[in-house]
């Protein structure tokens, strides 16, 4: 399959700054722990979200005040919103969003799609371009030993295979901490890719003024506050 390396890639080239980062962390622990409880032990979701924010080297500081704002009594309230674009080339996004205000971010990401001259999609008609997959990968295993883990486990999987050395898992988002639990029983790991992500079917790749309008619209994209995640189906190099 292959397809989320290039997504990973593409995240780390169009990274937010720090403080964005900080921001969309702070937010979404805020709203996993409000919903699901404020102690990482009894929510499981909590304890992933708090695991990935320490990997992607967020302090602790700011952890424990989104945590500690629903122990205080806060009331913010936050929603998912989804976005969906046909840009240059035939490429497409699924832009996620996690905003306290739709009509603001509706506008910004309208305000993109605009200076991008880029096309602002209906609910859908991008999304079953792709597949709604948890991403697992780690070293330190074969692939036999992991197969073996699974079938005693009794965990489905979509696909797997060894990327130069790396173990990609690919399955159903409900079956995420079952796949770990899997591998883990067999030996103590480091989960160095931990996701739940749209996940292109077709990959095309763009060159020329079509690449650089992309690559604009991506850019431009990871700037706004409200916006998580950017998948697509662009081939990148590197």
């Amino acid at each position: 399959m292959g397809r989320f390396p290039n997504i990973a890639a593409a995240k780390a080239k169009t990274g937010a700054a720090k403080g964005k980062l900080y921001g969309m962390y702070a937010k979404e622990i805020y709203q996993v722990a409000k919903n699901g409880g404020v102690t990482p032990e009894g929510n499981p979701a909590l304890k992933r979200l708090i695991e990935k924010a320490k990997k992607e080297q967020v302090p602790n500081d700011v952890i424990k005040r989104a945590i500690d704002k629903v122990s205080s009594g806060a009331d913010e309230s936050y929603e998912n919103a989804r976005y969906e674009l046909f840009g240059p080339g035939g490429s497409t996004l699924i832009v996620d969003c996690l905003t306290d205000n739709v009509n603001r971010t509706v506008s910004d990401i309208r305000t993109v799609v605009n200076k991008c001259h880029v096309k602002l999609g209906a609910m859908n008609s991008v999304s079953y371009m792709y597949d709604n997959l948890c991403i697992v990968g780690f070293k330190g295993l074969t692939e036999e030993e992991v197969m073996d883990a699974l079938i005693s486990n009794d965990v489905d999987i979509t696909d797997m295979e060894d990327e130069n050395g790396t173990i990609m898992i690919y399955g159903e988002p409900t079956d995420l901490n079952k796949i770990k639990e899997a591998v883990l029983s067999v030996k103590e790991v480091t989960f160095d890719i931990d996701e739940i992500a749209m996940l292109p079917k077709d990959k095309i790749k763009l060159d020329g003024e079509d690449l650089e309008v992309f690559n604009k619209l991506v850019t431009m994209l990871d700037e706004v506050d409200d916006v998580n995640h950017v998948y697509h189906n662009v081939e990148l190099e590197g």
